[in-house]
């Protein structure tokens, strides 16, 4: 094998310089994108230092390294888990920059911005609206029964999708570069994907509100033998009417910025209060 075949076979694809270990460079640095976020812009520290590999590979001047490590200083929102998709297309579109003199270098950063929005939508409801309260409600349940298993689930759950989501993208983001989100944009998947993610997010709420808020009213109706639950007649009109019920006040009184600290407060002191007083 000479060594301009074996220089070849280190690289992700035979017309690229971009190599193999700067592809896994930047697969394990864009793990720190949340690290270095700031108000001002975000998590733009962070996307610089994990695309900082290619540039020193692509670019051989410091003065184009600098101009280069310059643009993606710039401001930056995404959702963690997909944004090795951004960092694949930014490398892609850095290393036709070096190839192509008309190729315009602004265009990197309209591509980022451009794509930032729809990958944040598919994202947040992908894995915060949807897989996290998945894994929650299966972590809770397991703890609940006293099974060990449930925090390691909700790692699993979250986590073996994520890593595997996270290596797609960085491999498809540099095999396809700027044309991959224009094809997809254009067929509108990306409305369809947030949709439905969004909608299996609330049915899993919405199945979480029912198994794992608990309230039952013991106070009885009649005398006797004949004497019912009151929870028996309620269940009859609306099967977990007083968990939907709490959520719902939840859900208002966040609406109205009052702060978690005080509302978990609020649940535990009505919750002894009732269970004193014999209520629930």
């Amino acid at each position: 094998m000479t060594t301009n075949s074996k220089e070849k076979s280190t690289t992700i694809s035979p017309e690229s310089k971009i190599t193999k270990k700067d592809f896994w460079s930047v697969f394990f640095r864009s793990m720190t994108l949340d690290s270095s976020w700031n108000y001002e812009r975000m998590q733009n520290l962070a996307y610089a230092f994990a695309m900082a590999p290619i540039i020193r590979r692509l670019y051989q001047t410091p003065e184009d390294r600098k101009e280069a490590l310059e643009r993606h200083l710039e401001f930056m929102s995404v959702t963690p888990h997909i944004s090795t998709l951004l960092f694949g297309i930014s490398g892609a579109m850095e290393e036709e920059n070096t190839k192509n003199r008309e190729f315009n270098p602004a265009s990197i950063n309209a591509v980022k911005s451009s794509l930032m929005g729809p990958m944040a939508g598919i994202g947040d409801s992908f894995f915060w609206g949807t897989l996290k309260v998945i894994a929650s409600g299966v972590a809770i349940s397991l703890a609940k029964q006293g099974n060990v298993f449930g925090p390691i689930a909700f790692l699993l759950i979250i986590n073996v999708p994520h890593f595997i989501l996270r290596y797609i993208c960085l491999d498809k983001g540099f095999k396809l570069g700027a044309k991959f989100f224009s094809d997809v944009g254009d067929s509108g998947v990306i409305e369809k994907v947030t949709n439905a993610a969004s909608i299996l997010g609330l049915m899993v709420i919405g199945g979480m509100t029912a198994s794992n808020v608990v309230f039952e009213l013991t106070a009885k109706v009649g005398s006797g033998k004949i004497a019912a639950p009151l929870q028996e007649y309620v269940d009859q009109i609306m099967l977990g009417f007083f968990p939907a019920l709490f959520f719902l006040i939840i859900y208002w009184l966040l609406g109205k910025k009052v702060k978690t600290t005080t509302l978990l407060i609020g649940v535990i002191v009505i919750s002894i209060l009732f269970a004193a007083l014999g209520v629930a």
